[in-house]
């Protein structure tokens, strides 16, 4: 699995002004002033070690169809009413474009979903987008490689035979998680027999789960025949898990954008505003946060964003969220949370932890002044529903802001250009993922599907 590694950045770079280095260029560039930008783009990207980011090793076929399968049925819920893609929709670029997903006891997909109690996830369902590439999952981290393994929130309930299990480091334990959620995918104590478990009782649950499956045949032969030599009774959620991964790695990896292509070394693969985007981009402090070939450093940073709804069950109230500390215990992490990659960020709305920005070039913007722009957090972007949940802790929030936004004023036309070349890190095959959706699934259970036109 590749990793993402942060190439080093001098103190005169991070003590630069806030757009050091930024250039003016007109809209009309002749030959030479293009060939001039096209070669300190290329320079600057080369100076931040960002390159093309590369596929993934081919999946074996058979791991790919059970990770479907399962990614699709209903089954592994325990109300069997939601299923991982439920706020995870091909249709919707693997998100449900919502701010905050609406899980287990809800009804309608996307924008349309409604819950009785008018409950919400605490957080925004972050796209699928080329995790070969990710050695963290989840916005704060808590399923992260470490150096004996694949470290999480169950911690000896991942035995060493379910950590032989992984192939695909984090991302193979991305499925153990959200089916002991209640209000994701397991449902109120009383409602069914994986309920029952305390909410620490992960290897019951896990059991529970392969159980159903177990029962189905043709579960037990697709598990079979995606590990060959393996009989299903000797495999746990672990081999589950890692099917799911593996599908997502698989399917959900886009490496051919107009950027990739200007990396190959294609002039003509970027306009010259997504050029002068990337000068911009690759200038400023936007690539610390953001380098890497995935567009990402994979740490963990708080970019002074409101927050909302139900919380983690942090501070006062309870409805705040205090993002990487409840991972660490670090009071320092505080309200930071993971860079996002920024492929196909185009596709992913809404933006930040809990989607509190409908629009690219808001978010863009919001990093320019951010403190400015917290205290004036337009909540009417937000479904009215939340708009009342906005917490006030903006000091609190800005007391730890990342020091690296300290001072940033970008311009309206330097921020218009980034978000322009943000465009480019699109990969047209990623507009339409329809073709992932499976026809049925084995449990015969109802695939959740956008309605079309």
């Amino acid at each position: 699995m590749s990793r993402i590694t942060m190439p080093m950045v001098s103190l005169a770079t991070l003590l630069a002004g806030c757009y050091g280095g930024i250039g003016d260029d007109g809209p009309d560039v002749d030959d030479r002033q293009s060939k001039a930008l096209i070669a300190e783009v290329r320079a600057l990207a080369e100076g931040r070690e960002i390159d093309r980011l590369e596929p993934p090793p081919p999946v074996r076929a058979e791991l790919v169809e059970l990770g479907r399968a399962l990614a699709f049925d209903k089954e592994l819920s325990g109300n069997r009413n939601i299923s991982c893609m439920t706020c995870h929709l091909p249709e919707l670029a693997t998100g449900d474009g919502r701010s905050l997903s609406i899980g287990e006891g809800a009804t309608g997909l996307g924008l349309d979903r409604e819950h009785p109690d008018a409950a919400f996830i605490p957080r925004n369902a972050p796209p699928l987008f080329n995790l070969h590439a990710m050695d963290a999952v989840f916005w704060d981290g808590r399923v992260q490689e470490g150096d004996n393994g694949v470290e999480t929130p169950a911690g000896v309930h991942v035995t060493q035979e379910m950590q032989e299990t992984f192939e695909f480091g984090a991302v193979s334990a991305i499925g153990l998680f959200p089916v002991m959620s209640r209000e994701e995918m397991r449902g109120k104590p009383g409602s069914n027999e994986l309920a029952a478990y305390a909410d620490n009782d992960f290897t019951s649950v896990w059991s529970g789960i392969m159980a159903r499956l177990g029962a189905i045949p043709e579960y037990r032969a697709m598990f079979e025949a995606a590990y060959p030599g393996t009989a299903f009774e000797d495999m746990t959620f672990a081999h589950a898990s890692n099917a799911i991964g593996g599908f997502f790695v698989s399917e959900f990896a886009f490496t051919e954008t107009p950027w990739d292509q200007f990396l190959d070394g294609d002039d003509q693969a970027l306009s010259q505003s997504e050029l002068r985007g990337a000068k911009n981009f690759l200038s400023a402090r936007c690539s610390i946060c953001h380098g890497g070939d995935a567009l990402t450093d994979g740490a963990f940073h708080n970019v002074a964003l409101a927050q909302f709804g139900p919380g983690q069950g942090n501070g006062p109230s309870g409805r705040d969220d205090f993002g990487r500390e409840n991972v660490t215990g670090d009071p320092t992490d505080r309200y930071r949370f993971r860079s996002t990659p920024l492929r196909n960020v185009e596709l992913t709305a809404p933006y930040g932890h809990a989607g509190q920005f409908e629009d690219l070039f808001d978010f863009v913007d919001h990093y320019s002044e951010s403190d400015i722009k917290l205290a004036n957090y337009d909540v009417d972007q937000l479904e009215p529903v939340l708009r009342s949940t906005v917490l006030d802790t903006f000091a609190d929030i800005l007391a730890n802001r990342d020091e690296l936004l300290d001072g940033v004023v970008f311009p309206k036309r330097v921020l218009e250009d980034v978000t322009t070349f943000m465009l480019a890190l699109t990969d047209e095959d990623a507009r339409d993922l329809t073709y992932v959706i499976p026809d049925s699934v084995p449990s015969g259970l109802p695939i959740d599907t956008m309605p079309t036109d």
